[in-house]
């Protein structure tokens, strides 16, 4: 990919983010505290995604520098609280934090693709879950253990984890704090695709890129009709699919792509 915009000047930043050919990358920049989310490192990726919805990009790549995607909350701001005895109505600041950001990135128009290349533990695995792809390298793992610092599950666990692997092996995983090689979490469907070590990054580029290619208004509908189909009635899933189809009949790539169809040829999409 050859580079069309590096967004911000954000060399020492928390949250980087980049745009190339269409594809948005963010990137959780603490590696030394292996990407753990502390609550400005949560505010500044809410920022990125929300210029990523300002930018002409089509799909958006998260990524974790360094060793680990994420390792979760930010441990030391929970010592912190204990240490200082702050009140709990108080403590509970950076998981809102951190929830905001969890949302912002499920509730992303576009397709959402975790690149995962080491741990996603708590937080972390949350953040995962909420993008709509999962890419593994062999060297990640994801664990639901935030029985480990006496605390419930949190970052949209309750809701992602069941709809993946329903609700007794949700528990389990909670409940034990197993933390699951790539191998069981792609069994699981925790994690979509697994590659192998010296495939990973071009595994990812190349699936990143047919999406980014794609019908961008026909795959945003589309991500929303999937993502509301689970909790809805048959028949209103399909009137909010009609609903969808008139957008889509509307775009250009819709006219795209009928005409090379008819042509015996590729469709050349503009995400318009």
């Amino acid at each position: 990919m050859v580079a069309r915009a590096n967004l911000g000047g954000m060399t020492d930043d928390a949250v980087l983010l980049t745009v190339e050919d269409g594809v948005a990358t963010v990137t959780l920049n603490r590696p030394d505290e292996r990407n753990a989310l502390a609550e400005p490192t949560a505010a500044r990726l809410v920022e990125r995604f929300e210029t990523v919805a300002d930018s002409d990009a089509r799909c958006v790549v998260l990524r974790g520098e360094g060793s680990a995607f994420c390792a979760g909350g930010d441990i030391g701001a929970m010592v912190d609280g204990i240490e200082r005895d702050v009140p709990v109505a108080d403590r509970t600041g950076f998981v809102s934090a951190i929830q905001d950001a969890v949302k912002t990135v499920h509730d992303c128009r576009l397709p959402v693709v975790a690149a995962i290349d080491g741990p996603a533990f708590g937080a972390g695995a949350g953040l995962a879950l909420a993008c709509d792809i999962q890419l593994a390298s062999p060297d990640a793992k994801i664990g639901f253990g935030l029985r480990r610092v006496g605390l419930a599950v949190d970052s949209g666990v309750s809701y992602f984890l069941p709809r993946i692997v329903g609700p007794n092996k949700a528990k389990e995983l909670v409940f034990t704090g197993e933390l699951l090689d790539a191998d069981d979490a792609r069994e699981l469907g925790l994690f979509t695709r697994l590659f192998e070590a010296d495939s990973f990054e071009d595994g990812v580029e190349n699936l990143v890129e047919t999406i980014a290619e794609g019908p961008t208004v026909a795959l945003s509908q589309a991500k929303q009709l999937v993502d509301r189909g689970a909790g809805s009635t048959f028949e209103a899933a399909l009137d909010r699919e009609t609903a969808a189809q008139g957008l889509a009949f509307a775009t250009a790539d819709h006219e795209e792509g009928t005409t090379a169809l008819m042509e015996q040829r590729s469709p050349e999409f503009e995400g318009r």
